[in-house]
């Protein structure tokens, strides 16, 4: 099954959140993940910050980064997916960011799979969320 995922779920892998049970099913093989290009930075991103907040040591954030490479996500260039991730923002007052993501699973036919609450809530009412699945839904 294909899925794209964001890094809101990638964490998940890592670090010992809400929903990582669920998250760390996504490895086991049944599913082919894909995401933007942008998960790689946006996942370090988001380890450096919990660096920073004292959550995780910077020997266990470096060790995260790196463990990350190593798994097997089809990355997508973000070239074909600007124009209309920068629409579905416009149109919905969510990021760019996010429409990215959820653009990828638009152009694979596929559902895009997040834990960031803020973007699926406020799209789950709209013809979007046939694309849209919750982690806890999984």
């Amino acid at each position: 099954m294909i899925i794209v995922v964001d890094a809101s779920v990638a964490v998940k892998w890592y670090i010992g959140e809400h929903l990582n049970d669920i998250a760390e099913k996504l490895l086991e093989g049944s599913f082919e993940l894909f995401a933007p290009e942008l998960i790689v930075p946006e996942f370090g991103s988001i380890i450096w910050k919990k660096v920073r907040r004292g959550e995780i040591t910077s020997v266990e954030g470096r060790k995260i980064v790196a463990e990350f490479t190593k798994h097997e996500i089809n990355l997508q260039s973000h070239k074909d997916l600007l124009t209309a991730a920068y629409i579905g923002a416009e149109l919905s007052g969510q990021t760019v960011y996010d429409w990215t993501y959820l653009t990828l699973a638009v152009i694979l036919s596929c559902a895009f799979v997040t834990a960031d609450a803020n973007f699926y809530k406020a799209l789950e009412g709209t013809p979007m969320r046939k694309h849209l699945l919750w982690l806890g839904d999984l």
